[in-house]
C-alpha cells in the first residue's frame, strides 16, 4: 500500500468521491430535507476525507491516528444519516446501494490505514 501521497490512500479517494456524489444528490432535495438531513449528511460525509487529510498532514503518529479514528467515526455517523434518508424516501434504491457500498468499504480501509501508520511510523 502506498501511503506517502494523500491521493493514493484508498480510504481518502473513496470518501472524497462519495462526498461529491452525495452533495449532488442533496442539492436536488426540497428545503426541509436539505435543512435537516441534508446538511448533517453532507457534514458527516465531508468529515471523513477532511479528517484523513488532516491526519495525513500531521507529523506525529499519535496525531495521525487520532484524526484517522475521527474519520472512521464519521463513517458510522454517515451510515446513520444514510438510513434516515432512505427511510424518508429521499434516495432512490440505486443511490442508496451505491452509497452503502462505499460506506461499507471504508471501515476496513480506515483500519488498514491506522494499522499501517501505527506499524510503519516510529514517532
Amino acid at each position: 500500500m502506498e501511503y506517502l501521497d494523500l491521493e493514493k490512500i484508498s480510504a481518502y479517494k473513496i470518501a472524497f468521491e462519495l462526498s461529491d456524489y452525495i452533495w449532488k444528490i442533496v442539492l436536488k432535495w426540497d428545503f426541509l430535507a436539505k435543512d435537516t438531513i441534508g446538511k448533517q449528511f453532507i457534514r458527516a460525509i465531508d468529515s471523513i476525507s477532511a479528517n484523513i487529510a488532516e491526519g495525513f498532514g500531521r507529523y506525529f503518529k499519535k496525531d495521525k491516528i487520532h484524526f484517522y479514528r475521527i474519520a472512521r467515526g464519521s463513517v458510522y455517523e454517515s451510515l446513520d444519516w444514510l438510513e434516515k434518508a432512505k427511510k424518508r424516501n429521499l434516495l432512490t434504491a440505486e443511490q442508496y446501494e451505491k452509497i452503502l457500498e462505499s460506506l461499507s468499504r471504508l471501515p476496513k480501509e480506515m483500519n488498514h490505514l491506522i494499522n499501517y501508520t501505527d506499524k510503519k511510523l516510529t514517532i
